[in-house]
């Protein structure tokens, strides 16, 4: 039977009538927000109407008309860390969110090795079952951005904020968890984790199409085939899975990503400082941290060495990305499964540069040693290491430095730790004019820090 225009347009104008305020999923029972900052809100209600919002921390009432097209977005006030609490929307219907908290919110991000879940898989994850037994806190809340691949910027996506219990936490990321777990326990604060990644993934789809424009290499697709793999192709997670949470109040990020990328690293080089430069002035939030995982080593007989440059690039990084810090990997990696089984060092390591350096708590050490200087005395390169006022090895031998002169071809050399310094030599090489340390696809790392930290790969050549 077909229905009557008039009625039609009554229906819908009924329906616009009795529209209720609409919030994107990112805004649901369980959040945190973060404290003490000027969060953004934003959604739907009724066209012109008179939209109040309260929270029940201090039930100030802001107040504001919406506009016609019925989009709406406002800032709002939170106070120190605290809850549960309420926050109610009201266009002449009352929309109420329950167990508020206000602390830390944290998002992280990347591929696989962000993305694996406690439970773990073909990969299982090293201490799972503990950590899942120990996983209730009511002062840790999980949200996981569901998977879209877009060929646009959208405004919404899926998603739910949950409180961390065993149920939750053993489909949440292994990494991303324990990071927030830790963060929560030391800072004795609500933390808030979202959780917004991808396996599989290279850089350019988590990069928006402006931040892509300096870059004509790289091309952005105009249309997508469902039936090949859509969420690897350029600016398709920017859209999807970072652009609806712009503007939601963080702290900082975290990143673990990468081995997609290990055949382009010069590209790779250029790509995520811009990326990052993209998401934080998209995000309005100023230079907020941005702390990332190196890739780990993985077994492989790449002659190119892609896996050490893709390495380099990431260490390379944390010199031009402001308020930046990066996680040392050297000595997770497995030589047969790149999803690398210990995401526990990695999440206290990450933890390490927010208590650290983020919030200020004396005594942790999270920076890795990073070499500082070359000095060559005669047949012996002396290397001296910023962030080591000790280095060590654990009494083991230093196997994974290698020595060249001006002949460019590299020897196994000699290394032998004196404080903060390496002396480095080969009887195959007379004047030395270069040195490499754990410059291969598959290595374990010998080198450390007082902290435990281990330095990343290295060389000082350009060959």
């Amino acid at each position: 039977m077909r229905i009557p225009t008039f009625i039609l347009l009554a229906l819908c104008f009924s329906l616009q009538v009795a529209a209720k305020v609409q919030l994107p999923s990112i805004f649901t029972d369980n959040m945190v927000l973060q404290q003490q900052s000027a969060v953004r809100l934003w959604g739907l209600a009724k066209p012109n109407a008179r939209l109040s919002i309260v929270g029940s921390w201090d039930k100030k009432a802001y107040i504001l008309q919406v506009p016609a097209s019925g989009k709406w977005n406002l800032k709002i006030l939170t106070p120190k860390a605290g809850g549960p609490y309420t926050l109610g929307f009201n266009d002449g219907s009352l929309l109420s969110l329950q167990n508020i908290l206000i602390g830390e919110v944290w998002l992280c991000s990347g591929q696989s090795n962000m993305e694996m879940a406690l439970r773990g898989n073909s990969s299982p994850i090293l201490n799972a079952s503990e950590i899942i037994l120990n996983a209730d806190n009511p002062s840790l809340r999980l949200y996981r951005v569901s998977r879209a691949a877009t060929l646009a910027p959208t405004a919404e996506l899926k998603g739910q904020w949950m409180e961390s219990t065993s149920a939750t936490a053993r489909d949440f990321s292994a990494l991303a968890f324990q990071y927030g777990q830790i963060l929560q326990k030391k800072l004795k604060v609500p933390v808030g984790i979202i959780l917004s990644s991808t396996g599989g993934t290279m850089i350019e789809a988590w990069m928006s199409k402006n931040s892509l424009n300096a870059f004509p290499e790289v091309k952005v697709p105009e249309s997508l085939d469902p039936a090949q793999a859509v969420h690897k192709e350029p600016t398709v997670l920017y859209n999807g899975m970072i652009a609806p949470l712009l503007g939601y109040g963080i702290k900082g990020f975290l990143w673990l990503q990468g081995e997609s990328n290990r055949h382009e690293p010069e590209l790779y080089e250029k790509l995520f400082p811009a990326m990052v430069a993209d998401w934080r002035k998209n995000w309005g939030l100023g230079d907020i941290p941005f702390y990332y995982i190196q890739i780990a080593p993985y077994g492989g007989t790449d002659k190119t060495r892609s896996g050490p440059r893709l390495r380099e690039a990431q260490l390379n990084a944390a010199k031009i990305i402001p308020n930046s810090g990066m996680v040392s990997a050297l000595d997770v990696g497995m030589e047969t499964d790149i999803h690398f089984m210990d995401k526990t060092t990695l999440a206290q390591r990450s933890a390490y540069w927010a208590l650290g350096k983020t919030y200020g708590i004396k005594g942790i050490g999270y920076q890795s040693p990073e070499l500082k200087s070359m000095e060559i005395k005669g047949d012996t390169a002396v290397l001296t290491f910023n962030y080591a006022p000790y280095l060590t090895s654990y009494r083991k031998p230093l196997t994974l430095f290698e020595i060249a002169g001006e002949d460019k071809k590299f020897y196994p050399a000699k290394a032998m730790i004196k404080a903060n310094q390496v002396n480095v030599s080969s009887q195959d090489v007379a004047r030395p004019v270069a040195v490499r340390y754990a410059y291969k696809e598959w290595v374990k790392a010998e080198l450390f820090n007082n902290d435990g930290l281990p330095a990343s790969s290295f060389r000082t050549d350009n060959w």
